[in-house]
């Protein structure tokens, strides 16, 4: 089952990343993504096994099958699998990374700043709790 899922890794305190999560939720009409925060089991699972420090937490992580995508490259091809007007947004793949990712590090920089940041993760609902890892 989690083979077949796209895996978004996320910073469990961010609140921009929690909305981030509530965002696709409600627009998963394919049931394709399975979410992990990045503070948790399963999130510390993948940043060790993609050889990323276990406190990489400012990037957004798309994991399809054995690839990982982060920054503006995982959040482009999320919104291209929820499919709809959210696809055209793919269209910014064609700029070049380090612009998009420039961009992108500055957002997730003043993430706190800009957002606010919670004490603990965001605890899914009952009927949510099954599209999380842990």
């Amino acid at each position: 089952m989690i083979a077949e899922k796209k895996i978004v890794l996320f910073d469990g305190v961010c609140n921009l990343c929690s909305s981030s999560v509530q965002f696709i939720l409600k627009r998963d009409k394919k049931n394709q993504f399975l979410f992990g925060s990045l503070q948790g089991k399963a999130g510390q699972e993948y940043l060790k096994k993609f050889n990323l420090p276990a406190d990489a937490f400012n990037s957004f992580m798309l994991v399809e099958g054995d690839k990982l995508y982060t920054r503006s490259s995982g959040a482009l091809r999320m919104l291209k699998y929820l499919g709809g007007g959210w696809k055209l947004f793919y269209a910014f793949i064609i700029v070049p990374k380090f612009i998009r990712d420039g961009v992108y590090n500055i957002i997730a920089k003043n993430r706190y700043k800009w957002f606010g940041k919670k004490d603990e993760c965001w605890v899914p609902t009952a009927e949510l709790k099954a599209k999380f890892l842990d």
